[in-house]
């Protein structure tokens, strides 16, 4: 096992690499930085070239590139444009993100495998219908969609909810805004585990369980649902750097100040050390998630084993 995390700790260094370089140059290379500084007006030339200067933009883009990941390595992601440190902004930001996050992945991990299993369980009949249904409708309604209609029905009609989240952005304000961002993910997890466990309510060491005369519920709980469960977790693996990173919408449909909150202002106001920066450590906690999801093979499945 130690073999194989080192292994593959090392294997995230180049995609870490590729994939910062790959954001680095989309940002700095595609739009001019110094230009947004100043807006509509036009800078004067010697302020630019000094701002430029300042900034290491007149440097070649891959000793730019170096200069940054020497940067990183000391905890510097650099400044934004008004000032304020990057790092100060993760500060405030990747907490509350990390808060929304927590509660969608609770939400779809216990509904959307509940409603999964008992969907694969009763397979052909009127509730493996009607799931699929409901899932199919949540998949095809855009979030922006269902959390405005949330927030008014929950928040404003019933008043049963917060429709906008303060500046804390406490956990019981972010029920509701976790539940918009989990539905399409929910949906996905309900028809994973569903297949799952209809593909493995068929196979070979079922049937053994049910002839050994073992009780219904070990049988599902510790057969089918364990071995059922591997697509599923590799799906919610990387499901939540995902859900980091696409919380935009429901962030600004909530007022929510977290990562999609900064990303939308750094992209908007083209704050390119702001957006390289969260998309950084937001690449960072997809490589993470997925260690942790191949570590977890192991314990899901005794039959997997790390070389």
């Amino acid at each position: 096992m130690g073999r194989y995390v080192i292994r593959r700790l090392l294997q995230m260094i180049p995609v870490f690499i590729g994939s910062t370089f790959l954001i680095f140059v989309m940002v700095y290379a595609l739009g001019d930085p110094v230009a947004a500084l100043f807006g509509d007006k036009a800078p004067d030339p010697a302020t630019a070239a000094q701002i430029r200067k300042d900034l290491y933009l007149d440097r070649p883009l891959g000793i730019q590139y170096l200069h940054y990941m020497g940067q990183i390595l000391t905890g510097n992601f650099g400044t934004a444009f008004n000032g304020q440190k990057v790092t100060e902004l993760m500060a405030d930001a990747f907490p509350v993100t990390l808060r929304l996050t927590l509660v969608a992945i609770a939400f779809e991990i216990v509904v959307g495998i509940a409603l999964g299993v008992f969907s694969g369980l009763r397979r052909g009949r009127a509730l493996d219908t009607t799931v699929l249904l409901l899932t199919l409708v949540v998949v095809s309604v855009p979030t922006f969609v269902s959390g405005y209609v949330l927030q008014y029905v929950f928040g404003v009609k019933w008043g049963t909810a917060t429709p906008s989240v303060s500046p804390d952005a406490r956990l019981g304000e972010l029920l509701l805004p976790g539940v918009v961002l989990a539905l399409t993910s929910l949906a996905y997890v309900t028809r994973l585990t569903r297949t799952s466990i209809a593909e493995n309510s068929r196979a070979d060491y079922l049937r053994t369980a049910v002839a050994k005369g073992l009780p219904r519920r070990r049988i599902v709980v510790r057969h089918l649902l364990r071995n059922s469960l591997v697509p599923v977790v590799t799906f919610i693996g990387t499901d939540v750097g995902a859900l980091m990173g696409g919380a935009i919408v429901t962030e600004r449909i909530f007022n929510i100040h977290g990562v999609g909150f900064q990303l939308y202002q750094g992209i908007l106001r083209q704050n390119s050390p702001t957006v390289v920066g969260f998309v950084t450590v937001l690449v960072i906690v997809f490589l993470v998630a997925n260690l942790l999801v191949d570590l977890l093979y192991a314990v899901l499945d005794p039959r997997i084993r790390y070389a």
